[in-house]
């Protein structure tokens, strides 16, 4: 299954097998959807549950779902209600945090098993499904095919005191889960692992198979969720201890992976985004909108210190780049232009989105930062993956422990302390920047690029004695006509350049650059991969030519 597909494939209707009751899920149970019986948990157990597992073959638990399920459209998923009066924290007087379930049904054919845990007396009890833990109000479901335990496809958390209103964080299909930062608005989506995203084989998506959440105390703003994930490539073992804080949500994360083969690709703190166009890109933009996107860079902090910037593309062919790093100190997918004039866009609220970093919290060792740019001709396909593959071979048999933090945010947890790049544009080039081409344009095509340079000590530098300058370099072609300009009404520093072409092939340009002073780095490291257009296409736009009014 490739990941295009994927979304297609989960909603392909199959036919109702009346699958029992015991071939799911079967447990003794109190009247409100908890089991009379607990059972022992730790973090420990789970991880053994894990390796035990991996030494066996998969099993997949994804299942036949009622028709009245498998053929609801999105707009009628979204319609089923989860009833808040049997919220899994919803007897801890004065909480701050509550838990709801939601609904298998459409796509979400893989049901997973919630438990409930006492943190004082580390015991588990499941909690099942039944109608009446949902409302089906314009839904139009057939409850009368619900008779069996379906299992949950996840599950949301909410802070007070919006506890019924608006969730702050979910975990929902395969291992994907996402939170919010203060405007309290999803963007962009993280991942347990990735697997084969860009191999010659399909990608596979590991799925979490089980949840224990520990009730949080009433006070509390953090809570602990455990998970079991499953795949045909490995079992994986997860500790989130997650801080919903006030202005973002931020998850330290502990995970065991056991392979059960040889994994020619794995990712680790996955992260899936959307970039359709932005100020660089105006190919894709023939939208009312200046901007579609919910992340436009990723940004690494390198083991040597190095601070780079990526801007995101839509690519025309689907690119895959790795960026080799020793022990990394952090990367994300960020949202850097938060005004709403970016994107005049009323209905997604791109401004609103978060940005998402990812902080390793022990020594990853040598490996790569990939990152996948698949192209789109929409907004509602995530395109963008980057993901951190550790360079030794995994096989079957090992066992994988990394620990990292996710910062959900509106803002980057870190201050690189640099001058930091800003906006990339680009445009026609080969001619003097503030003219008109005149009566002929140039003879040789060449593109033009601004980036722009923000905050910092740049206005300082900029005024001061020290002799600022822009070192750049290209892959292929030449640079030439560097200007450096002070915008002084936005209090930033345009680097202008143009690229010239030195043949006729397309194969993507690698453009860096960084702002120096007096031969001391000041800034990020901008990095750019540029997609030069056919030879019949590098041409300027026909020049008007005046005409003589016609003789009457």
């Amino acid at each position: 299954m490739d990941r295009r597909s994927l979304l297609k494939t989960s909603l392909i209707l199959a036919a109702w097998s009346g699958l029992p009751a015991a071939s799911l899920f079967a447990a003794a149970r109190t009247n409100d959807n908890i089991d009379d019986e607990a059972q022992p948990f730790d973090f420990d157990m789970l991880q053994r549950r894990a390796r035990d597992m991996a030494s066996k073959e998969y099993q997949s638990n994804r299942v036949t779902l009622p028709p009245t399920l498998a053929s609801l459209t999105p707009q009628q998923y979204n319609a089923i209600r989860y009833d808040p009066s049997h919220s899994l924290w919803h007897d801890v007087e004065g909480r701050q945090l509550d838990a709801q379930l939601f609904h298998v049904g459409m796509g979400f054919d893989q049901p997973v098993r919630v438990y409930k845990v006492d943190p004082e007396t580390q015991q588990a009890r499941e909690f099942h499904f039944s109608p009446e833990l949902f409302d089906y109000q314009g839904a139009n479901v057939d409850a009368s095919q619900l008779q069996e335990d379906l299992g949950f496809a996840g599950f949301r958390v909410f802070k007070a005191p919006s506890l019924t209103e608006r969730d702050i964080l979910s975990f929902l299909g395969a291992s994907y889960f996402r939170a919010v930062g203060h405007t309290e608005q999803y963007g962009l989506s993280a991942r347990g692992v990735a697997v084969n995203s860009y191999f010659d084989t399909p990608e596979e998506f590991p799925a979490f198979t089980h949840f224990w959440l520990e009730t949080p105390a009433a006070d509390s703003t953090t809570f602990t969720t455990y998970a079991l994930l499953d795949s045909p490539s490995l079992t994986g073992a997860y500790r989130f201890v997650i801080h919903c804080e006030d202005d973002r949500v931020v998850m330290d994360i502990d995970k065991h992976l056991f392979p059960r083969q040889e994994i020619a690709q794995l990712g680790i703190a996955p992260l899936t985004s959307m970039f359709f166009c932005g100020t660089h890109q105006r190919r894709m933009c023939n939208t009312i909108h200046p901007q579609i996107h919910d992340s436009d860079r990723l940004t690494m902090w390198r083991g040597n210190d190095e601070w780079v910037c990526r801007p995101l593309n839509n690519p025309p062919r689907v690119q895959f780049n790795a960026f080799t790093d020793s022990n990394p100190k952090g990367f994300g997918l960020l949202q850097m232009h938060q005004d709403f004039e970016h994107y005049e866009d009323v209905l997604s609220n791109y401004h609103r989105r978060p940005s998402l970093w990812v902080e390793p919290r022990d020594e990853w060792g040598d490996g790569e930062i990939h990152l996948l740019e698949i192209p789109t001709t929409g907004e509602t396909t995530d395109n963008i993956v980057a993901f951190w593959k550790p360079a030794q071979p995994v096989e079957a048999g090992q066992a994988l422990n990394f620990s990292y933090r996710l910062y959900w945010s509106g803002e980057r947890p870190f201050d690189s302390g640099l001058v930091k790049i800003d906006t990339t544009r680009s445009g026609m080039g080969g001619f003097t920047e503030g003219w008109a081409p005149g009566e002929h344009y140039p003879d040789v095509w060449a593109r033009r690029f601004a980036v722009d340079f923000i905050e910092g000590d740049i206005e300082s530098l900029w005024n001061g004695d020290r002799n600022v300058y822009a070192t750049i370099s290209a892959s292929t072609g030449e640079v030439r006509d560097v200007q450096l300009l002070w915008m002084d009404p936005v209090k930033s520093l345009r680097v202008l350049f143009d690229w010239y072409p030195e043949n006729d092939l397309q194969d993507p340009v690698d453009m860096r650059m960084v702002l120096e002073a007096d031969g001391e780095i000041i800034s990020e490291t901008w990095l750019y991969q540029y997609f030069p257009p056919p030879p019949e296409k590098r041409i300027y736009p026909p020049h008007p030519v005046p005409q003589a009014p016609a003789a009457e």
